[in-house]
């Protein structure tokens, strides 16, 4: 059942996530949109010539996460890599502006991770990608560690953000998770392929159908609970938070039981960062003592607010209250009407 929280446990979840300190450790990234109109061909090759009006700057990946824990009103604790660049610098700043906590940022040799966005006539012309998704060096290993460990020590919940971006390695995983689990706070990790199998002892683990099935190499039956104790042996967590789109979300737990969740999405204008969203509020709410159900219920009411908007949105807690009370609304105009 999607409505399987009260108004007042919601509230109470929502007010009691304000207070808490959440690290998110992965790839922060920055998005740049270059945005113009498009009137002739360049004569020096056969393409369109993007004359720009507008720049615009987005935060994305872990970066994103964090802007959304901050817009629910907790406190976030940013653990990353950035370049000693101009979108180092952006990227810091736009994450003090909403006094998101970036002083845990490690300055690396590489470029920060940027992806600009060229768009005309309302349509991506192309992306430019500027990154060095190797894993970080040794030393530079030692200092994210030690930034990972002043995070995780005033936490109450962690995020692990993995974009395959080369912050979170292998060893940089492990370490996390077992001091996290030594504060005993909720772990919720958002997986890529290259260490899919790395996160043993996350409460929540969050990959959506296709990354899941690319990494067990066989389709995923959504309603053959018996393949669920294998899956579970092989990724070692608490809870599978699955991703399905317009058919909502499922939680699977290691008890086998199993939890669907409908889209509460009203109209979908850009998926663009609703899984972040979803990261975000799991991590706080969890935090803030909801179990794995009612965090992902809350979660996916945000999600719902987060794709009605353009682009990379945050979402408020307010947001999230306003969306239940109109769906109980629509469920009692239904009711009537029956």
């Amino acid at each position: 059942m999607p409505l399987s929280i009260s108004r007042p446990r919601l509230v109470s979840l929502l007010d009691a996530a304000r207070s808490q300190r959440v690290a998110v450790i992965g790839d922060a990234m920055l998005d740049v949109y270059l945005v113009g109109d498009v009137d002739r061909i360049s004569p020096e090759a056969p393409v369109p010539v993007v004359r720009v009006r507008e720049r615009r700057y987005a935060l994305g990946g872990a970066a994103n996460v964090a802007q959304n824990v901050c817009a629910l009103g907790a406190h976030c604790l940013l653990v990353g890599a950035v370049g000693s660049d101009a979108g180092g610098s952006t990227l810091r700043s736009m994450l003090g502006s909403m006094s998101a906590d970036a002083d845990q940022l490690v300055v690396v040799d590489r470029p920060t991770t940027t992806k600009t966005r060229v768009v005309a006539r309302s349509q991506q012309m192309v992306r430019v990608d500027e990154e060095d998704d190797a894993d970080l060096a040794a030393g530079e290993i030692d200092h994210l560690l030690a930034a990972v460990h002043d995070a995780i020590a005033t936490a109450d919940a962690l995020v692990l953000e993995d974009y395959n971006k080369g912050v979170l390695v292998a060893e940089v995983i492990a370490t996390a998770i077992g001091w996290a689990r030594e504060r005993e706070i909720p772990i919720v990790v958002d997986p890529k392929f290259r260490n899919f199998f790395a996160y043993r002892g996350a409460t929540v683990f969050k990959p959506n159908r296709r990354e899941l099935e690319a990494a067990l190499g066989a389709a995923v039956s959504l309603d053959d609970a018996h393949a669920l104790p294998e899956i579970f042996a092989r990724l070692g967590v608490h809870h599978l938070l699955l991703t399905l789109g317009e058919r909502g979300m499922a939680l699977f737990s290691e008890d086998s039981s199993v939890l669907r969740i409908p889209t509460m999405a009203r109209e979908v204008y850009d998926v663009v960062g609703a899984g972040d969203t979803v990261t975000a509020y799991l991590a706080a709410t969890l935090a803030a003592g909801a179990t794995a159900g009612e965090a992902a219920v809350i979660a996916n009411y945000a999600a719902g607010v987060e794709v009605g908007k353009l682009g990379a949105a945050t979402v408020t807690g307010d947001e999230v209250l306003a969306s239940y009370d109109a769906f109980v609304e629509r469920q009692n105009r239904e009711a009537r009407k029956g």
